[in-house]
């Protein structure tokens, strides 16, 4: 099984100057735990701003919600795997790293993300669909 078999392609993503505040509301609008931070230029990383950074930022260093940019707290650069690599290579990256998100690219172009509950789920799908 792909990478582009599981992936999700609905990829939220905000600016690296966007408030924290402005990703707290989007992830809550959205339903989604994390936000892609796009490219603040073609030869710069995405960035991965979960609910973790920003529980951390709130709470370990008191951070004003409205006065820090999500650049400054997320995840970058993002972890990234090509769509057409083999699920079981993603899976022991994310355990041996111990993350729960990774980007999907096709031609370095943004077009997904995989977390653990999609492997998981998938690997659920599989067994029910044996039995």
């Amino acid at each position: 099984m792909l990478v582009k078999d599981i992936m999700k392609t609905r990829v939220i993503t905000i600016s690296t100057f966007a408030t924290v505040r402005e990703a707290m509301l989007m992830m809550r609008e959205h339903g989604i735990k994390s936000l892609v931070v796009d490219k603040s230029n073609e030869h710069d990383a995405y960035g991965l701003l979960t609910y973790d950074a920003i529980l951390k930022t709130i709470v370990a260093e008191e951070g004003d919600i409205d006065l820090i940019n999500v650049y400054d707290i997320c995840n970058k650069p993002a972890l990234i795997v090509s769509r057409e690599l083999n699920v079981k290579h993603v899976a022991r990256l994310m355990v041996t790293i111990g993350i729960q998100r990774i980007l999907v690219t096709n031609a370095n172009e943004l077009v997904g993300i995989i977390t653990m509950n999609d492997i998981v789920g998938a690997i659920l799908e599989m067994a029910d669909a044996m039995d």
